[in-house]
C-alpha cells in the first residue's frame, strides 16, 4: 500500500464542485469589482441621476442634505457598488447557469435559460418602471402634503435607503411571471388552480405592497397593480409550459376518470334491477328467504345428540314390536 491513499470517486466529485464554485464566485467578484471601478469616477454624477425624481419637486430653493460627515462620500461610494452589482447581474446569472446546467436534463436546459434570462429582464423592468413611473408620482404626493412652514430636504443616505428598497421591492415583484412558471412546471399546482384563487391573490397582493413600501395609498397601488397584472401573464404563459411538460395531459387524463366516473355511475342505474312488479312474486320471495333463513339457522347436531337420538328411535321401534306381539298373543273373544 502506498503512501498516497486513493481518494474515493465520489470525494472526488465533492471536490471538484466545491472548487468549480470557488472559481465561478472569484468570477462574479471580478465582474462586479471591474464594473465598480468604471463607476466610481462617476459615482457622483449617478447620485444626481438617482435624484432627480425628488429634486424635481423639491420647492425652489431647496436642496438635499448630509446630516453625517462621511456621507458625501459613502453614498455615492454605496450607490456605485450596488449598482455594479446590478450591472453585472447577466454575469452572475451566466455562472451560476454554467455551474447548474450540467446536472440539468435537456429538457430542463431548454426551460431554465429562458426563464434566467426572462427573469433579469423583469427585474430591470421593475426597477425602470419604479424610477420612471412610482418616484415622480409619490414625491410629487409627499411633497405636496407637507404642511405650509416646513422645509423639505431630504437626507442622501435616507434617500438612498428608500430608492434602494424600492428598487428590490418592484424588481422582485415583477418576478411574479418567473414564479407563477416554476410552480406549474414543478408540479406544485396549475393554472387552474391558480385562477381559482384570484381573490386571494389580491388580498395578498396589496399587503405585500403594504409592506414593500412607503406608507401611503399611491405607491401601494402602484406595486400591487402590476403584480396582478403580472400574475395573469404568469398564468397564461404557465400553460404553455404546462403543454411543454406534459403535464397538461395529465390535467386531461384527470377530467377522462372523471367523466369515466360519471358514465359508469349512470350506467350502474341504467342496469340497476327493477322492483317486482306483481305481490305473488314478492310473496314467493318471502318464502324462499324464509325457508333460507331456517336452513341457515340449522345447526349441525353433535355425537352425544346423535347417539341420544338413535337410542330414543330404537326405543319406539322395540315398544312398537312388543306391542304388536302382544295384539297378536292374545286369543281371540268367543261369542256366547
Amino acid at each position: 500500500m502506498t503512501n498516497k491513499e486513493k481518494v474515493p470517486a465520489n470525494e472526488q466529485t465533492f471536490v471538484s464542485h466545491l472548487i468549480e464554485l470557488r472559481d465561478r464566485l472569484i468570477r462574479v467578484l471580478a465582474a462586479i469589482l471591474i464594473v465598480f471601478l468604471c463607476l466610481f469616477p462617476f459615482a457622483n454624477d449617478l447620485y444626481t441621476l438617482l435624484a432627480d425624481p425628488l429634486l424635481r419637486h423639491l420647492p425652489e430653493n431647496s436642496t438635499m442634505i448630509a446630516t453625517e460627515v462621511a456621507s458625501p462620500f459613502l453614498t455615492p461610494f454605496k450607490l456605485t457598488l450596488v449598482l455594479a452589482f446590478f450591472v453585472a447581474i447577466p454575469i452572475v446569472l451566466y455562472q451560476l447557469w454554467s455551474f447548474v446546467a450540467p446536472g440539468l436534463y435537456q429538457n430542463e436546459r431548454k426551460l431554465v435559460f429562458p426563464l434566467v434570462v426572462s427573469s433579469v429582464l423583469l427585474f430591470y423592468g421593475g426597477m425602470a418602471f419604479a424610477y420612471y413611473v412610482v418616484f415622480p408620482l409619490v414625491f410629487g404626493f409627499l411633497i405636496g402634503i407637507a404642511p405650509e412652514g416646513v422645509a423639505v430636504m431630504t437626507d442622501i443616505s435616507h434617500y438612498l435607503n428608500f430608492v434602494l428598497k424600492m428598487f428590490f421591492a418592484f424588481g422582485i415583484a415583477f418576478e411574479v411571471p418567473i414564479a407563477t412558471i416554476l410552480l406549474v412546471w414543478t408540479g406544485a399546482t396549475t393554472p387552474k388552480k391558480l385562477a381559482s384563487k384570484r381573490p386571494y391573490i389580491a388580498v395578498g397582493a396589496f399587503v405585500v405592497a403594504m409592506l414593500l413600501t412607503p406608507p401611503d395609498i399611491i405607491s401601494q397601488t402602484l406595486l400591487a397593480i402590476p403584480m396582478l397584472i403580472l400574475f395573469e401573464l404568469g398564468i397564461i404563459f404557465s400553460r404553455f409550459f404546462v403543454r411543454k411538460n406534459e403535464e397538461g395531459e395529465k390535467d386531461e387524463n384527470e377530467e377522462k376518470n372523471e367523466k369515466d366516473d360519471i358514465d359508469d355511475d349512470n350506467q350502474h342505474k341504467k342496469t340497476k334491477p327493477a322492483a317486482p312488479a306483481a305481490d305473488t312474486n314478492t310473496a314467493h320471495d318471502d318464502i324462499d328467504e324464509d325457508e333460507h333463513l331456517r336452513e341457515s339457522d340449522h345447526k349441525p347436531m353433535t355425537e352425544e345428540e346423535m347417539d341420544a337420538e338413535l337410542d330414543h328411535i330404537e326405543q319406539e321401534e322395540q315398544a312398537d314390536e312388543r306391542a304388536e306381539k302382544e295384539s297378536q298373543d292374545k286369543p281371540p273373544k268367543k261369542d256366547s
